[in-house]
């Protein structure tokens, strides 16, 4: 849907521009003016019907969508999952037969087995991306359905819902189940756990649950927008809650009551921190090694890039997957975010959208880098030191999970309006 710019911000430093005509278009309401979230464009925003999508007419981000299910039925699906969750998180998702004795592996037992061999920060990681985050999707859901029948604070729960996608990974583990299965059929016979069932079913709905969940339609339900506090053109955008409005008396969004700054606070500082530190990790993710296997007590140990090496002998499309996942995302992020803030830094005006395209993409791409964690996590449950065949984590397993984290963190912290300043300076 086109949407009709109305001035172009001025830097946070400048007063802004009067606003152009505004009785030319019957979509500009008062209570309807917006904010760019990431460039600060300002601009009415018309009703939306539900097949309909409002873009950003500057940096063409998606800022609203009419898409809206009912919180009634957002709690239905909430409690389908929660029906299905005990049988995909602990029934065995797949089994192997391994001289005769069946083998299962379930996403709990992974999680344990990675916590029994020493590394409980590591299955935290694993643990909160398969089970943590489904769980608290499922219960902010059906806490947002009871809050308002016994008059519960329904805000916290709609923060934790707007950042809450990114870290839902219950796809990834299901391709890493496949890449697993993969790397051990070469020694033993692989089949289909009686908890796949459950666990698809309940991809499935969480998957529906995040594409339909509208976490703005649900500000509006339960703190409608309120009246403008002053002129319309000194508005800022909440990045919480993505309301626009001018502050309360206190400095806060009037909606959410986080404070309400018209730039991130420290946000460069805290990209640049999380990227050097996921760099200095990433080196002893990539040098040691990152799985130990003992066949007939031969040790092999296998970091990144040789597994993926060992991988590709046997199936080269998996291999060109985890290879992916696992060495050109984690180093492509590094790169671009890089550029990123070297750009804002050196105040570049051009190539904004392109900039603008690289940020996107960086955020949509980093969860798929926790890919090799969660075949690891499989593979363990599923080979141990009790078996002629067995298998461990090394030690690049926690800083690769930690530089993943990382760089998730800083492109979340980046905030992209500066590079639309220095274009306006």
């Amino acid at each position: 849907m086109k949407i009709h710019h109305i001035a172009s911000p001025a830097p946070s430093h400048a007063p802004q521009p009067p606003l152009a005509e505004r009785a030319s278009s019957p979509l500009r309401m008062p209570d309807r003016y917006h904010r760019c979230p990431e460039c600060d464009a300002f601009f009415a925003l018309p009703a939306l019907k539900r097949n309909q999508t409002a873009n950003c007419p500057r940096c063409d981000a998606k800022v609203s969508s009419g898409r809206d299910w009912p919180i009634s039925r957002l709690a239905a699906m909430a409690a389908a999952m929660l029906v299905l969750m005990p049988f995909a998180f602990t029934e065995p998702l797949i089994s192997i037969r391994l001289l005769g004795v069946t083998i299962h592996a379930s996403l709990f037992e992974g999680i344990w087995q990675i916590t029994r061999q020493g590394h409980p920060v590591t299955a935290s990681m694993v643990a909160f991306c398969t089970v943590g985050a489904p769980l608290t999707l499922v219960f902010s859901l059906l806490y947002l359905f009871f809050a308002p029948r016994i008059g519960m604070n329904r805000r916290p729960i709609l923060l934790i819902l707007h950042r809450l996608k990114e870290w839902m990974m219950l796809d990834i583990y299901l391709v890493g189940m496949a890449v697993a299965a993969i790397k051990v059929r070469e020694f033993a016979e692989v089949q289909v756990g009686i908890g796949l069932v459950a666990y698809l079913a309940l991809t499935t709905l969480s998957v529906l649950t995040l594409i339909h969940l509208n976490t703005d339609q649900l500000w509006q339900r339960f703190y409608p927008r309120l009246k403008p506090l002053m002129t319309p053109n000194r508005y800022r955008v909440c990045l919480a809650c993505h309301f626009t409005s001018a502050p309360d008396h206190l400095g806060r969004c009037p909606r959410c009551h986080l404070p309400l700054r018209l730039r991130q606070r420290q946000s460069l500082q805290k990209s640049w921190a999380a990227l050097i530190a996921s760099v200095i990790l990433l080196i002893p993710a990539n040098l040691l090694p990152i799985s130990i296997i003992y066949v007939n007590g031969v040790r092999t140990e296998d970091t990144i890039f040789s597994g993926i090496l060992s991988l590709a002998s046997g199936n080269i499309p998996v291999a060109l997957v985890v290879f992916i996942a696992s060495i050109l995302v984690p180093f492509t992020k590094v790169i671009i975010l890089f550029w990123l803030l070297v750009s804002i830094h050196i105040r570049t005006e051009n190539r904004l959208m392109l900039r603008m395209s690289m940020l996107r993409i960086t955020r949509w791409i980093g969860r798929w880098s926790m890919l090799d964690l969660f075949v690891i996590a499989l593979t363990m449950s599923l080979v141990n030191r009790d078996q002629l065949l067995a298998f461990t984590m090394g030690p690049a397993a926690f800083y690769f999970g930690a530089a993943v984290i990382l760089t998730i963190l800083a492109v979340e912290w980046l905030d992209s309006r500066l590079m639309w300043d220095n274009n306006a300076r």
